[in-house]
């Protein structure tokens, strides 16, 4: 459980919690503007993407390293990143799991493959720690949650203790996503945010004029 909550935890040098994910436009374009607004952006993304995408992917990166299938682990890594509706989500993506990766190799731990993806990573460390795949899941929906709410009080903006409120109150459906990820078929995994994904698309759209100009 240790170890569990060193790779959970915000200060790691993955940077999840300086990734808002579609959120800092979603503020400026107005969609989120309280903390019941927050609510149900993270309500959304959490039944959604996180149980039906996110969480059964882990499951088969989970499995697959168990296995020492390495096949499978180059597989589902690189749907891990496919998935992901944007080219800024997808750079997301591999920049985390680059930074997990590194410091997974920094701790001495078994890396088999050369991994994409912060899922893939994750995977591999729970393995190497023998963390059970229901702790697993928890944590990374954990993880998920705290740096989402810290990016939360940044931006739209909130105070700490309504952010820790929308944490706790959150938090107690992390089991329902859990359960839910694990009755999905492989022909299944996969979900799209359609206000996730516009969010992302806009927010990349301003960031290439800002560049080009």
């Amino acid at each position: 459980m240790l170890k569990l909550m060193q790779i959970v935890s915000p200060s790691l040098p993955v940077g999840g919690y300086s990734y808002s994910q579609g959120l800092e436009w979603a503020v400026q374009a107005g969609w989120v503007a309280s903390s019941d607004d927050f609510v149900q952006w993270l309500t959304e993304q959490l039944n959604g993407t996180i149980a039906q995408q996110d969480l059964p992917l882990l499951i088969r990166l989970y499995n697959a390293h168990h296995e020492k299938d390495l096949n499978t682990i180059k597989y589902w890594d690189a749907m891990s990143v496919a998935s992901r509706e944007t080219s800024e989500l997808r750079r997301e993506e591999e920049q985390r799991g680059r930074a997990l990766q590194s410091l997974l190799q920094s701790l001495s731990l078994p890396v088999p493959v050369v991994l994409k993806s912060q899922l893939g990573a994750f995977a591999c460390f729970c393995n190497s720690e023998q963390i059970s795949l229901n702790d697993t899941l928890a944590g990374y929906t954990y993880s998920w949650l705290d740096s989402q709410v810290t990016a939360g009080i940044k931006l739209v903006p909130l105070g700490q203790t309504d952010g820790q409120r929308i944490l706790y109150r959150l938090a107690n459906h992390i089991d329902a996503a859990v359960a839910c990820a694990l009755t999905i078929d492989d022909e299944e995994v996969g979900y799209t945010a359609p206000s996730l994904t516009m969010a992302s698309c806009l927010h990349e759209t301003q960031y290439s004029r800002v560049y080009r100009s």
